[in-house]
């Protein structure tokens, strides 16, 4: 029997830490700390957190990985912490057009599921686990 887990949603105690953008990037981690790449890696194939349905990568036990956005193999070589920081946190600032969630943006969303309405769907933890993780994703 198949057993599917669920990201642990993020409560509205847990206030969004304030940051900033310069550039293209979000150049200072969320929690003044770096993240954990092991706890990233298994973030980005949970299925629950959504980065396998669009995206593919280093995860030969993950069947049924997506093909609308870009492989996660690599990506430490393609963008810096920094520019994944911000992608993760809210991508539409890059590209209004894009289907990637805003993982870490509550104001101005369309369509919410009822779940996430007032809430991050990522903690700032999880977004620094998950930078660590595809920072050191250098193919």
């Amino acid at each position: 029997m198949a057993t599917m887990s669920v990201l642990p949603a993020v409560t509205r105690a847990q206030e969004l830490k304030p940051y900033a953008v310069v550039g293209d990037g979000i150049p200072t981690s969320l929690t003044g700390a770096p993240g954990e790449a092991s706890r990233g890696r298994a973030l980005v194939v949970e299925r629950s957190s959504t980065c396998i349905l669009c995206h593919s990568g280093p995860f030969p036990e993950t069947k049924f990985q997506g093909d609308l956005a870009p492989s996660l193999a690599g990506a430490g070589n393609r963008w810096s912490a920094s520019q994944l920081r911000l992608r993760l946190v809210d991508a539409s600032r890059l590209n209004p057009a894009t289907i990637m969630p805003s993982y870490y943006r509550v104001d101005g969303l369309d369509r919410v599921g009822r779940a996430w309405r007032d809430k991050p769907i990522l903690s700032a933890e999880q977004i620094e686990d998950i930078v660590a993780f595809l920072s050191a994703q250098r193919e």
